[in-house]
């Protein structure tokens, strides 16, 4: 026979808690003649039952319910689907803190908030200490703050020596340029010129002045060794700057080239900041990446939802255009030699470095990228070219 303190003691819980079992007929304890409360083994080892059955879950009441008829298999499998929930959150959790603590990657958390919490994303690496220039990078390329530095080292080794950053050819691009009648501008702001092909393309095409902006240094020495080389030093002026904070003045440009570079920033808030600095009239030539169906190829489409969630369909961009205050001049498609002129160079460019870097992930990724290209390029989709005038 057990005391009620003694009880109490042995199973762990409080006197209130067991006159409230009590209450319940969980447990039936006898006054004897002494006045005190006694509890027989039968009591003890009935709570110790009760213990074990709420240790899977289960509410006082189902654990008496249980004790009363035999087991309801339903309810035990309701519970047992709602602690696997519980045990996913929490080892989620627990990924998640590892990975903040630079323990596990964060590449799952970067690509959520690219997608779902942009503009709280990047204001978050800011505060975390990144520049424009590094939050965008992140944001597009590492998405992983521990391995960022690595990441990008291994990223401009891989492109350092190519002479395309992005598809494209000569052809498309005097098509584009032919588009925006050459012969009636004279100021032009490219943005975003990797090596400069098209900054040179530009001044040989045409009789404006070019200021080219990009915000990589080593791209900025090589257009100026270009330049040099070539005597255009008159013609066009490297500007080190984000496209996101360009420091110009508003109606300077009758043009704004930008190809293949508007994903970092996303369409929509280009249109809105670019579209001061042009004047009256002014031309807007944007290459941005889009779907050539509505029904593209899985792998495609769940790799550019998560590393361009901005992604859309023509007729999704020409509706943005006239919403932002453009008038779409004309517009077309790369085709499948453009993207190989990038693709293939950098394919062949990474087949020489991967013995000496085998555990990059900057080159696991591009190959995944270059396996999307092969797969769906000029299928499912491609960059398109949009030549726009500025309403107004």
């Amino acid at each position: 026979m057990y005391l009620i303190s003694e009880l109490a003691a042995k199973v762990g819980v409080s006197r209130t808690t067991l006159l409230y079992y009590e209450r319940l007929g969980l447990v039936t304890g006898q006054r004897l003649d002494n006045g005190y409360r006694y509890y027989s083994e039968g009591d003890l080892q009935r709570l110790i039952l009760i213990q074990q059955l709420q240790t899977a879950g289960l509410s006082l009441k189902e654990c008496q319910e249980c004790l009363q008829a035999k087991l309801d298999k339903s309810l035990l499998e309701s519970r047992l689907n709602q602690l696997n929930e519980e045990i996913e959150k929490k080892q989620h959790a627990r990924e998640l803190l590892m990975a903040l603590l630079g323990k596990g990657s964060q590449r799952e958390l970067h690509q959520s908030l690219g997608k779902n919490a942009p503009n709280a994303y990047l204001n978050w690496l800011h505060v975390q200490g990144y520049s424009e220039k590094e939050a965008l990078r992140l944001k597009w390329l590492s998405k992983d703050m521990n391995q960022h530095d690595t990441y990008m080292q291994d990223f401009m080794t891989v492109f350092e020596t190519l002479e395309r950053w992005g598809p494209g050819s000569t052809q498309d691009s005097l098509k584009a340029l032919t588009l925006i009648s050459p012969e009636s501008i004279s100021q032009v702001l490219e943005i975003g010129f990797g090596k400069g092909l098209s900054t040179i393309l530009l001044a040989e095409n045409s009789t404006a002045h070019i200021t080219a902006v990009d915000n990589e240094p080593m791209a900025i020495e090589h257009l100026h060794q270009r330049i040099q080389s070539l005597n255009l030093a008159q013609r066009i002026s490297p500007v080190c700057a984000s496209m996101t904070e360009l420091p110009f003045k508003e109606k300077s440009f009758d043009a704004i080239w930008a190809e293949s570079c508007v994903y970092i920033m996303g369409m929509e808030n280009a249109l809105k900041q670019w579209k001061p600095l042009l004047k009256d009239k002014g031309m807007l030539m944007v290459s941005d990446l889009v779907w050539l169906t509505d029904t593209p190829d899985e792998d495609a489409m769940k790799f550019w939802l998560a590393d361009y969630p901005d992604i859309s369909s023509i007729p999704e961009r020409l509706k943005l255009f006239k919403q932002q205050g453009y008038e779409v001049v004309e517009h077309f498609s790369l085709d499948v030699e453009a993207w190989k002129n990038y693709w293939l160079p950098l394919q062949q460019r990474m087949e020489g470095l991967k013995p000496s870097m085998p555990d990059s992930q900057a080159i696991a990724d591009i190959e995944k990228e270059i396996s999307i290209y092969e797969q769906s390029a000029a299928k499912d989709f491609t960059y398109q070219y949009f030549v726009l005038r500025k309403n107004g």
